[in-house]
Protein backbone atom coordinates (compact mmCIF):
# COMPACT_ATOMS: atom_id res chain seq x y z
CA UNK A 1 0.00 0.00 0.00
CA UNK A 2 1.08 3.60 -0.61
CA UNK A 3 3.40 5.59 2.10
CA UNK A 4 0.46 8.08 1.69
CA UNK A 5 -2.49 5.64 1.81
CA UNK A 6 -0.48 4.07 5.35
CA UNK A 7 -0.43 7.57 6.46
CA UNK A 8 -4.03 8.33 5.89
CA UNK A 9 -5.08 4.79 7.54
CA UNK A 10 -3.24 5.99 10.82
CA UNK A 11 -4.50 9.43 10.75
CA UNK A 12 -7.96 7.96 10.60
CA UNK A 13 -7.48 5.74 13.77
CA UNK A 14 -5.92 8.68 15.36
CA UNK A 15 -9.05 10.26 14.70
CA UNK A 16 -10.45 7.81 17.68
CA UNK A 17 -8.07 8.00 20.48
CA UNK A 18 -8.72 10.35 23.62
CA UNK A 19 -6.31 13.36 22.25
CA UNK A 20 -7.96 13.42 18.97
CA UNK A 21 -11.68 13.05 20.36
CA UNK A 22 -10.54 16.70 21.78
CA UNK A 23 -9.59 18.49 18.22
CA UNK A 24 -13.12 19.56 16.22
CA UNK A 25 -14.48 16.73 13.89
CA UNK A 26 -14.12 19.32 11.25
CA UNK A 27 -10.48 19.76 11.17
CA UNK A 28 -9.91 15.77 11.47
CA UNK A 29 -12.20 15.20 8.63
CA UNK A 30 -10.72 17.86 6.60
CA UNK A 31 -7.35 15.99 7.30
CA UNK A 32 -8.29 12.98 6.84
CA UNK A 33 -9.84 14.10 3.24
CA UNK A 34 -6.56 15.85 2.60
CA UNK A 35 -4.54 12.56 3.20
CA UNK A 36 -7.00 10.67 0.63
CA UNK A 37 -6.88 13.21 -2.06
CA UNK A 38 -2.78 13.40 -2.03
CA UNK A 39 -3.02 8.91 -1.81
CA UNK A 40 -5.03 8.86 -5.12
CA UNK A 41 -2.71 10.71 -6.94
CA UNK A 42 0.70 8.57 -5.36
CA UNK A 43 1.40 5.34 -7.24
CA UNK A 44 -1.64 2.75 -7.43
CA UNK A 45 1.08 0.00 -7.43
CA UNK A 46 -0.38 -2.52 -4.92
CA UNK A 47 1.80 -5.13 -2.86
CA UNK A 48 1.49 -8.71 -3.95
CA UNK A 49 1.92 -11.51 -0.90
CA UNK A 50 1.02 -14.76 0.28
CA UNK A 51 -2.14 -14.02 1.98
CA UNK A 52 -1.96 -15.68 5.86
CA UNK A 53 -2.74 -19.23 6.10
CA UNK A 54 -6.51 -19.99 6.13
CA UNK A 55 -7.38 -16.15 5.63
CA UNK A 56 -11.17 -15.29 4.81
CA UNK A 57 -10.51 -12.18 3.26
CA UNK A 58 -13.18 -10.90 1.01
CA UNK A 59 -12.92 -7.46 -1.13
CA UNK A 60 -15.82 -5.66 -2.85
CA UNK A 61 -16.43 -2.76 -5.71
CA UNK A 62 -19.10 -0.95 -5.74
CA UNK A 63 -21.12 0.38 -8.70
CA UNK A 64 -21.37 4.37 -8.14
CA UNK A 65 -17.76 4.77 -5.58
CA UNK A 66 -15.69 7.57 -6.37
CA UNK A 67 -12.38 6.18 -6.54
CA UNK A 68 -13.66 2.92 -8.62
CA UNK A 69 -11.41 1.05 -6.55
CA UNK A 70 -12.02 -2.73 -4.12
CA UNK A 71 -11.97 -2.37 -0.17
CA UNK A 72 -12.07 -4.97 1.86
CA UNK A 73 -14.72 -5.58 3.54
CA UNK A 74 -16.04 -7.61 6.62
CA UNK A 75 -18.91 -9.26 4.47
CA UNK A 76 -17.69 -13.18 3.92
CA UNK A 77 -19.51 -16.17 1.48
CA UNK A 78 -21.37 -18.21 3.95
CA UNK A 79 -22.76 -20.69 1.09
CA UNK A 80 -22.17 -21.44 -2.75
CA UNK A 81 -23.56 -23.18 -5.30
CA UNK A 82 -21.67 -23.78 -8.10
CA UNK A 83 -24.65 -24.94 -10.10
CA UNK A 84 -27.16 -22.60 -9.86
CA UNK A 85 -24.40 -19.96 -9.12
CA UNK A 86 -26.58 -18.35 -6.00
CA UNK A 87 -24.36 -17.34 -2.60
CA UNK A 88 -25.58 -16.26 0.86
CA UNK A 89 -23.33 -13.46 1.76
CA UNK A 90 -22.78 -12.65 5.50
CA UNK A 91 -21.87 -9.17 6.91
CA UNK A 92 -20.70 -8.43 10.71
CA UNK A 93 -24.19 -7.44 11.66
CA UNK A 94 -26.68 -10.16 11.63
CA UNK A 95 -29.90 -9.48 9.64
CA UNK A 96 -32.66 -8.02 11.54
CA UNK A 97 -35.78 -10.67 11.87
CA UNK A 98 -38.40 -8.10 10.30
CA UNK A 99 -36.28 -8.17 7.33
CA UNK A 100 -36.18 -12.19 6.36
CA UNK A 101 -38.66 -11.62 3.40
CA UNK A 102 -37.49 -8.73 1.73
CA UNK A 103 -33.66 -7.84 0.26
CA UNK A 104 -31.82 -5.82 2.58
CA UNK A 105 -30.74 -3.30 -0.59
CA UNK A 106 -33.25 -3.93 -3.40
CA UNK A 107 -31.65 -1.20 -5.57
CA UNK A 108 -27.96 -1.55 -8.00
CA UNK A 109 -26.52 1.17 -5.25
CA UNK A 110 -24.55 0.36 -2.33
CA UNK A 111 -25.72 1.76 0.97
CA UNK A 112 -25.23 5.40 1.40
CA UNK A 113 -21.62 5.95 3.04
CA UNK A 114 -22.88 8.27 6.01
CA UNK A 115 -25.35 5.54 6.92
CA UNK A 116 -22.23 4.27 9.17
CA UNK A 117 -24.85 2.51 11.72
CA UNK A 118 -26.24 0.46 8.89
CA UNK A 119 -23.55 -1.99 7.56
CA UNK A 120 -23.11 -2.50 3.85
CA UNK A 121 -24.87 -5.33 2.79
CA UNK A 122 -24.52 -6.55 -1.16
CA UNK A 123 -26.36 -5.06 -3.58
CA UNK A 124 -26.60 -5.85 -7.34
CA UNK A 125 -23.51 -4.83 -9.39
CA UNK A 126 -21.24 -5.42 -6.31
CA UNK A 127 -18.40 -7.30 -7.27
CA UNK A 128 -17.26 -10.18 -5.00
CA UNK A 129 -13.62 -11.37 -4.68
CA UNK A 130 -13.67 -14.03 -1.49
CA UNK A 131 -10.82 -16.82 -0.86
CA UNK A 132 -11.78 -20.24 -0.66
CA UNK A 133 -15.04 -20.41 1.37
CA UNK A 134 -18.35 -22.94 1.74
CA UNK A 135 -18.85 -24.65 -1.72
CA UNK A 136 -16.13 -22.66 -3.41
CA UNK A 137 -13.11 -24.49 -2.77
CA UNK A 138 -11.17 -22.10 -5.59
CA UNK A 139 -12.52 -18.93 -4.08
CA UNK A 140 -14.90 -16.64 -6.01
CA UNK A 141 -15.20 -13.81 -8.16
CA UNK A 142 -18.42 -13.04 -8.88
CA UNK A 143 -21.03 -10.18 -9.60
CA UNK A 144 -24.31 -9.84 -7.58
CA UNK A 145 -26.86 -9.48 -11.02
CA UNK A 146 -29.88 -9.90 -7.96
CA UNK A 147 -30.76 -9.92 -4.46
CA UNK A 148 -33.27 -12.45 -3.74
CA UNK A 149 -33.67 -11.94 -0.02
CA UNK A 150 -32.46 -12.49 3.64
CA UNK A 151 -31.94 -16.16 5.50
CA UNK A 152 -30.33 -16.72 8.85
CA UNK A 153 -27.05 -16.83 7.45
CA UNK A 154 -27.46 -13.70 5.71
CA UNK A 155 -28.40 -12.34 2.07
CA UNK A 156 -28.89 -14.63 -0.94
CA UNK A 157 -27.94 -13.50 -4.07
CA UNK A 158 -28.17 -14.48 -7.42
CA UNK A 159 -24.54 -14.25 -9.09
CA UNK A 160 -22.48 -14.56 -12.39
CA UNK A 161 -19.03 -14.78 -13.50
CA UNK A 162 -16.67 -11.82 -12.98
CA UNK A 163 -13.52 -10.55 -14.02
CA UNK A 164 -10.46 -8.75 -12.29
CA UNK A 165 -10.17 -5.61 -13.60
CA UNK A 166 -13.55 -4.90 -12.16
CA UNK A 167 -11.68 -5.12 -8.54
CA UNK A 168 -8.47 -3.88 -9.61
CA UNK A 169 -8.86 -1.05 -11.95
CA UNK A 170 -6.43 1.16 -13.23
CA UNK A 171 -3.85 -0.54 -10.10
CA UNK A 172 -0.54 -1.89 -10.99
CA UNK A 173 0.59 -5.07 -9.30
CA UNK A 174 3.65 -7.36 -9.40
CA UNK A 175 4.82 -9.87 -7.64
CA UNK A 176 5.94 -13.56 -7.41
CA UNK A 177 4.66 -15.86 -4.48
CA UNK A 178 6.02 -19.30 -3.20
CA UNK A 179 3.77 -22.01 -2.52
CA UNK A 180 4.03 -23.08 0.69
CA UNK A 181 4.69 -27.34 0.03
CA UNK A 182 3.18 -27.93 3.60
CA UNK A 183 0.03 -26.64 1.46
CA UNK A 184 -0.33 -28.91 -0.85
CA UNK A 185 -2.16 -32.25 -0.72
CA UNK A 186 -0.83 -35.14 -2.62
CA UNK A 187 -2.46 -38.73 -3.89
CA UNK A 188 0.01 -40.71 -4.66
CA UNK A 189 -0.89 -42.91 -7.12
CA UNK A 190 1.64 -46.00 -7.23
CA UNK A 191 2.75 -48.54 -4.04
CA UNK A 192 6.51 -47.00 -4.01
CA UNK A 193 6.14 -43.37 -3.78
CA UNK A 194 7.74 -41.70 -0.79
CA UNK A 195 6.42 -37.68 -0.16
CA UNK A 196 8.85 -35.52 2.11
CA UNK A 197 8.62 -31.55 2.39
CA UNK A 198 10.23 -28.51 4.58
CA UNK A 199 9.26 -25.11 4.65
CA UNK A 200 10.57 -21.75 6.66
CA UNK A 201 10.12 -23.39 10.16
CA UNK A 202 12.00 -26.24 10.00
CA UNK A 203 13.86 -29.04 7.72
CA UNK A 204 12.30 -32.72 7.42
CA UNK A 205 14.22 -35.25 6.12
CA UNK A 206 13.30 -37.60 3.00
CA UNK A 207 13.44 -40.95 2.35
CA UNK A 208 16.66 -42.87 3.02
CA UNK A 209 17.85 -40.01 4.72
CA UNK A 210 18.20 -37.06 2.01
CA UNK A 211 17.89 -33.77 3.23
CA UNK A 212 14.92 -31.47 1.90
CA UNK A 213 15.92 -27.84 1.01
CA UNK A 214 13.84 -25.38 2.22
CA UNK A 215 10.82 -24.34 0.88
CA UNK A 216 10.75 -27.63 -1.35
CA UNK A 217 8.39 -30.32 -1.84
CA UNK A 218 10.35 -33.79 -3.12
CA UNK A 219 8.44 -37.50 -4.45
CA UNK A 220 10.48 -40.59 -4.33
CA UNK A 221 9.44 -43.02 -6.39
CA UNK A 222 10.23 -46.46 -8.18
CA UNK A 223 8.19 -48.36 -10.69
CA UNK A 224 8.89 -51.92 -12.24
CA UNK A 225 8.64 -51.35 -15.88
CA UNK A 226 7.17 -53.93 -18.18
CA UNK A 227 10.11 -56.60 -19.95
CA UNK A 228 10.26 -58.01 -23.14
CA UNK A 229 9.31 -61.98 -23.37
CA UNK A 230 11.98 -63.73 -24.05
CA UNK A 231 14.64 -61.47 -23.71
CA UNK A 232 18.16 -63.46 -22.40
CA UNK A 233 18.12 -59.76 -19.94
CA UNK A 234 19.48 -60.75 -16.58
CA UNK A 235 18.61 -56.92 -14.70
CA UNK A 236 14.68 -56.10 -14.67
CA UNK A 237 13.35 -53.12 -16.14
CA UNK A 238 12.64 -50.12 -13.57
CA UNK A 239 12.64 -46.59 -13.47
CA UNK A 240 13.55 -45.40 -9.91
CA UNK A 241 14.33 -41.67 -8.20
CA UNK A 242 13.05 -38.76 -7.03
CA UNK A 243 11.68 -35.12 -8.24
CA UNK A 244 12.38 -31.51 -5.96
CA UNK A 245 10.29 -28.62 -6.71
CA UNK A 246 9.85 -25.59 -4.98
CA UNK A 247 7.31 -24.02 -6.75
CA UNK A 248 6.07 -20.13 -7.00
CA UNK A 249 3.12 -18.73 -8.82
CA UNK A 250 3.72 -15.36 -11.30
CA UNK A 251 1.39 -12.80 -11.24
CA UNK A 252 1.22 -9.36 -13.33
CA UNK A 253 -1.20 -6.93 -13.91
CA UNK A 254 -1.28 -3.23 -14.97
CA UNK A 255 -4.74 -1.99 -15.24
CA UNK A 256 -6.91 0.85 -17.23
CA UNK A 257 -9.95 1.18 -15.74
CA UNK A 258 -12.71 -1.33 -14.77
CA UNK A 259 -14.48 -0.81 -17.45
CA UNK A 260 -11.19 -1.77 -19.85
CA UNK A 261 -8.61 -3.99 -20.66
CA UNK A 262 -5.75 -4.15 -18.56
CA UNK A 263 -2.75 -2.79 -20.34
CA UNK A 264 -0.98 -6.00 -19.30
CA UNK A 265 -1.19 -9.19 -17.32
CA UNK A 266 0.86 -12.07 -16.36
CA UNK A 267 0.15 -15.62 -14.84
CA UNK A 268 2.64 -18.22 -14.29
CA UNK A 269 4.58 -20.93 -12.32
CA UNK A 270 8.49 -20.85 -12.10
CA UNK A 271 10.55 -22.53 -9.91
CA UNK A 272 13.72 -24.64 -9.03
CA UNK A 273 13.55 -28.29 -10.04
CA UNK A 274 15.93 -31.03 -8.75
CA UNK A 275 16.18 -35.11 -9.89
CA UNK A 276 17.90 -38.09 -9.41
CA UNK A 277 16.94 -40.93 -11.46
CA UNK A 278 17.55 -44.09 -12.91
CA UNK A 279 16.63 -46.16 -15.95
CA UNK A 280 17.83 -49.76 -15.52
CA UNK A 281 16.96 -52.91 -18.08
CA UNK A 282 15.40 -53.54 -21.14
CA UNK A 283 11.68 -52.34 -20.99
CA UNK A 284 9.21 -53.41 -23.28
CA UNK A 285 8.46 -49.59 -24.39
CA UNK A 286 6.42 -49.09 -28.00
CA UNK A 287 6.97 -46.02 -30.00
CA UNK A 288 4.27 -44.72 -28.68
CA UNK A 289 5.10 -43.00 -24.76
CA UNK A 290 3.15 -44.91 -22.48
CA UNK A 291 3.11 -42.24 -19.20
CA UNK A 292 2.89 -43.42 -15.81
CA UNK A 293 1.38 -40.92 -13.42
CA UNK A 294 2.74 -41.61 -10.10
CA UNK A 295 1.30 -39.15 -7.75
CA UNK A 296 -0.69 -35.56 -8.34
CA UNK A 297 -0.76 -32.55 -5.64
CA UNK A 298 -3.30 -30.00 -5.51
CA UNK A 299 -2.83 -26.22 -3.95
CA UNK A 300 -4.78 -23.23 -3.75
CA UNK A 301 -2.57 -20.50 -2.49
CA UNK A 302 -4.52 -16.95 -2.03
CA UNK A 303 -1.95 -13.70 -3.29
CA UNK A 304 -2.96 -10.72 -1.43
CA UNK A 305 -3.06 -8.33 -3.89
CA UNK A 306 -3.76 -4.72 -2.18
CA UNK A 307 -7.18 -5.53 -0.78
CA UNK A 308 -8.11 -8.16 -3.39
CA UNK A 309 -7.49 -11.92 -2.16
CA UNK A 310 -6.67 -13.71 -5.52
CA UNK A 311 -7.04 -17.45 -5.69
CA UNK A 312 -4.95 -19.29 -7.71
CA UNK A 313 -5.00 -22.98 -8.06
CA UNK A 314 -2.13 -24.99 -8.77
CA UNK A 315 -1.78 -28.26 -9.74
CA UNK A 316 0.73 -30.87 -10.65
CA UNK A 317 0.97 -34.47 -11.62
CA UNK A 318 4.51 -36.38 -11.45
CA UNK A 319 4.53 -39.12 -14.21
CA UNK A 320 7.30 -41.81 -16.21
CA UNK A 321 6.77 -41.67 -18.99
CA UNK A 322 9.28 -44.61 -21.72
CA UNK A 323 9.13 -45.26 -25.23
CA UNK A 324 11.52 -47.14 -27.74
CA UNK A 325 11.86 -50.30 -29.26
CA UNK A 326 12.41 -52.87 -26.67
CA UNK A 327 15.38 -54.25 -28.21
CA UNK A 328 18.13 -52.32 -26.01
CA UNK A 329 18.79 -52.91 -22.61
CA UNK A 330 20.58 -50.13 -20.47
CA UNK A 331 21.48 -48.95 -17.00
CA UNK A 332 21.83 -45.38 -16.59
CA UNK A 333 21.68 -42.75 -13.90
CA UNK A 334 21.81 -39.35 -13.42
CA UNK A 335 21.20 -36.00 -11.74
CA UNK A 336 19.59 -32.90 -12.96
CA UNK A 337 19.21 -29.67 -11.65
CA UNK A 338 17.80 -25.90 -12.65
CA UNK A 339 14.70 -23.90 -12.36
CA UNK A 340 12.02 -23.08 -15.28
CA UNK A 341 8.95 -20.43 -16.41
CA UNK A 342 5.77 -20.99 -18.04
CA UNK A 343 3.08 -18.95 -18.63
CA UNK A 344 1.02 -16.31 -20.46
CA UNK A 345 1.57 -12.57 -21.00
CA UNK A 346 -0.64 -10.13 -22.87
CA UNK A 347 -0.34 -6.57 -23.79
CA UNK A 348 -2.57 -4.28 -25.46
CA UNK A 349 -1.01 -4.45 -28.83
CA UNK A 350 0.08 -8.05 -29.00
CA UNK A 351 -2.89 -9.81 -26.92
CA UNK A 352 -1.96 -13.15 -25.23
CA UNK A 353 1.35 -14.66 -25.42
CA UNK A 354 3.07 -17.71 -24.22
CA UNK A 355 6.16 -17.69 -21.85
CA UNK A 356 7.89 -20.81 -21.61
CA UNK A 357 12.47 -21.41 -20.72
CA UNK A 358 14.31 -23.88 -18.89
CA UNK A 359 17.45 -23.79 -17.90
CA UNK A 360 18.88 -27.46 -16.70
CA UNK A 361 21.92 -28.76 -16.43
CA UNK A 362 22.85 -32.82 -15.98
CA UNK A 363 25.49 -34.85 -14.67
CA UNK A 364 25.95 -38.58 -15.70
CA UNK A 365 26.15 -40.77 -12.93
CA UNK A 366 26.36 -43.82 -14.31
CA UNK A 367 26.21 -45.37 -18.40
CA UNK A 368 25.44 -48.30 -19.63
CA UNK A 369 24.38 -49.29 -23.04
CA UNK A 370 24.41 -53.13 -24.35
CA UNK A 371 22.66 -54.36 -27.58
CA UNK A 372 21.40 -52.49 -30.22
CA UNK A 373 17.67 -50.23 -30.33
CA UNK A 374 16.66 -46.86 -28.67
CA UNK A 375 15.06 -46.02 -25.73
CA UNK A 376 13.75 -42.71 -24.20
CA UNK A 377 12.01 -42.24 -20.15
CA UNK A 378 10.96 -39.03 -18.81
CA UNK A 379 10.51 -37.71 -14.71
CA UNK A 380 8.68 -35.04 -15.81
CA UNK A 381 5.58 -33.00 -14.24
CA UNK A 382 2.59 -31.63 -15.74
CA UNK A 383 1.32 -28.21 -13.88
CA UNK A 384 -1.91 -26.44 -14.43
CA UNK A 385 -2.54 -23.07 -13.04
CA UNK A 386 -6.03 -20.76 -13.13
CA UNK A 387 -7.71 -18.40 -11.33
CA UNK A 388 -10.76 -19.08 -8.86
CA UNK A 389 -11.40 -22.47 -10.60
CA UNK A 390 -10.81 -21.62 -13.90
CA UNK A 391 -7.76 -23.05 -15.71
CA UNK A 392 -5.28 -20.59 -17.70
CA UNK A 393 -1.97 -22.23 -18.19
CA UNK A 394 -1.15 -25.90 -18.97
CA UNK A 395 2.66 -26.33 -18.73
CA UNK A 396 4.13 -29.93 -18.88
CA UNK A 397 7.93 -30.08 -18.10
CA UNK A 398 9.44 -33.10 -18.50
CA UNK A 399 13.54 -34.20 -18.22
CA UNK A 400 14.25 -37.47 -19.81
CA UNK A 401 17.15 -39.37 -20.68
CA UNK A 402 18.07 -41.26 -23.95
CA UNK A 403 19.89 -44.12 -24.93
CA UNK A 404 20.48 -45.51 -28.42
CA UNK A 405 22.98 -48.11 -29.80
CA UNK A 406 23.79 -49.37 -33.27
CA UNK A 407 25.34 -52.70 -34.52
CA UNK A 408 26.02 -55.50 -31.91
CA UNK A 409 27.07 -52.79 -29.09
CA UNK A 410 28.14 -53.08 -25.44
CA UNK A 411 29.26 -50.05 -24.04
CA UNK A 412 30.21 -49.33 -20.48
CA UNK A 413 31.77 -45.62 -20.28
CA UNK A 414 34.87 -46.00 -21.44
CA UNK A 415 34.87 -49.56 -22.45
CA UNK A 416 32.92 -50.37 -25.95
CA UNK A 417 32.87 -53.40 -28.21
CA UNK A 418 34.44 -51.90 -31.48
CA UNK A 419 31.40 -53.62 -33.95
CA UNK A 420 28.91 -50.66 -33.13
CA UNK A 421 28.41 -47.68 -31.40
CA UNK A 422 26.41 -46.02 -28.35
CA UNK A 423 25.18 -42.73 -26.88
CA UNK A 424 23.38 -41.87 -24.29
CA UNK A 425 21.45 -38.67 -23.86
CA UNK A 426 19.48 -35.93 -21.28
CA UNK A 427 17.58 -33.40 -22.59
CA UNK A 428 14.40 -31.46 -21.69
CA UNK A 429 11.12 -31.04 -23.12
CA UNK A 430 8.61 -27.86 -21.96
CA UNK A 431 5.29 -27.97 -23.80
CA UNK A 432 1.59 -26.23 -22.29
CA UNK A 433 -1.40 -24.44 -23.81
CA UNK A 434 -2.47 -20.91 -22.78
CA UNK A 435 -6.62 -21.30 -22.08
CA UNK A 436 -9.53 -19.22 -22.63
CA UNK A 437 -10.02 -18.96 -19.20
CA UNK A 438 -7.19 -16.44 -19.12
CA UNK A 439 -9.28 -13.57 -20.06
CA UNK A 440 -10.84 -13.77 -16.26
CA UNK A 441 -8.09 -10.48 -16.20
CA UNK A 442 -10.85 -8.86 -18.12
CA UNK A 443 -8.61 -8.96 -21.54
CA UNK A 444 -10.07 -9.67 -24.83
CA UNK A 445 -11.71 -12.67 -25.83
CA UNK A 446 -9.54 -15.15 -27.99
CA UNK A 447 -11.49 -18.10 -30.06
CA UNK A 448 -8.96 -21.01 -29.29
CA UNK A 449 -6.74 -22.36 -26.76
CA UNK A 450 -2.51 -20.55 -27.93
CA UNK A 451 0.12 -23.44 -27.17
CA UNK A 452 3.08 -22.32 -25.25
CA UNK A 453 5.48 -23.72 -28.18
CA UNK A 454 7.51 -26.40 -27.36
CA UNK A 455 10.96 -25.71 -25.74
CA UNK A 456 13.67 -28.49 -26.58
CA UNK A 457 16.92 -29.09 -25.19
CA UNK A 458 19.06 -32.12 -25.68
CA UNK A 459 23.15 -32.95 -24.42
CA UNK A 460 25.30 -35.54 -24.77
CA UNK A 461 26.08 -37.50 -21.37
CA UNK A 462 28.30 -40.62 -22.93
CA UNK A 463 29.26 -42.30 -25.69
CA UNK A 464 31.35 -44.29 -27.86
CA UNK A 465 32.22 -46.06 -31.55
CA UNK A 466 31.70 -44.50 -34.52
CA UNK A 467 28.56 -42.52 -33.47
CA UNK A 468 30.44 -40.56 -30.93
Amino acid sequence: MPALAVSALLLAAGCSSPSSQAEPSSSAAGRQADAETAASAADRSLAVAAAPTGSTATATAHPGDSDGRAHRTKLSVSSYDGKTRRAVIASDTAPSSTSSSTPSVPSSSPASPGASSTPHRTAVGDVIASAPAPGAPDGLLAEVTKVIGETDEGTEVQTAPAQLNALLGDDTAKGSVPVDPAAFAVDELLPDVDVSWSKTAGVHVGPQGATVPLGSLRLDVRADLPTVANTSASAAASVSGFVQVAPQVDFRYGGEGADAAPASAYLGVSGDWTSGWSLTGRAGASATPVRIPFATLHADPVLQVGPVPVVVNLDLTCYLQISGDGRITVDVEQSLQGDFEAGGTFNLGQGWAPVSSSDMKSTPVRTSVTTAGNVKAALGAQATVGLYGSVGVVADLAPYVRGEGTGTVTGTDSVFDADGAWAVYGGVDLSGTLRLQLTIFGTPVFQRDIPLGALHREWKLAGGGSAS
